[in-house]
C-alpha cells in the first residue's frame, strides 16, 4: 500500500538555505543562483545603458566582467534592496590607473527604483537596460536573492 501512495507524487523541490555562487550571463540577460554547481534559480536581468564590454571607467554605464564577491548589502538603498559587487578589484584599479581614469565603483545587484510605483512603468523597466552599470531584477526577485545569497558569495559575470 505504501508503494502505491508514493508512486505518483513528484519529489519535493530540495530546500536550499543559501546558494554558494552566482553566475551572470550579460549577453543572455540572466542571473543564476547556483547550489553545488546546479542552477537553483534564474532571473531575467537589466544592465547598464552600454552593456557590452567590461567596465573600466566611472560613468561608462557598463557592468563589469570577471570574478568578484558579493561583499555587503544595503537594505535602505535608493532601489529595492541592493547587494554590492566587489568591483573594482586589484586588476581593475591597476588598469584604470595605467590609463589615467577612475575605475568607478558601487556596482550592485538591486531591484527597481524606490520611487517607481506605477505597474506600467515597472513593466517598461523590466524590458530594457536602464542601470548605470548595475544588475537589476524585479523587486520580488530581489527579495528572494536577498534571502538566498550571503555576504562573501562569489559572483562570476560573463560577457
Amino acid at each position: 500500500m505504501t508503494a502505491l501512495l508514493g508512486g505518483c507524487a513528484s519529489p519535493p523541490e530540495p530546500s536550499v538555505r543559501f546558494v554558494d555562487s552566482v553566475l551572470v550571463r550579460k549577453g543572455e540577460r540572466t542571473l543564476q543562483l547556483l547550489h553545488n554547481g546546479d542552477v537553483y534559480r534564474e532571473y531575467k536581468i537589466a544592465l547598464g545603458d552600454s552593456p557590452e564590454g567590461h567596465k573600466f571607467q566611472e560613468g561608462d554605464e557598463r557592468t563589469p566582467e570577471g570574478d568578484y564577491m558579493l561583499n555587503w548589502r544595503n537594505p535602505n538603498s535608493s532601489f529595492h534592496k541592493s547587494i554590492h559587487i566587489s568591483y573594482p578589484n586589484h586588476r581593475d584599479r591597476a588598469f584604470a590607473r595605467a590609463i589615467g581614469v577612475d575605475p568607478g565603483g558601487m556596482i550592485m545587484i538591486h531591484g527597481r527604483p524606490n520611487w517607481l510605483t506605477s505597474p506600467a512603468v515597472a513593466r517598461e523597466y523590466d524590458n530594457r537596460d536602464w542601470t548605470d552599470g548595475c544588475i537589476a531584477v524585479k523587486n520580488h526577485e530581489m527579495d528572494e536573492i536577498w534571502r538566498l545569497v550571503r555576504d562573501g558569495t562569489p559572483i562570476r559575470i560573463l560577457p
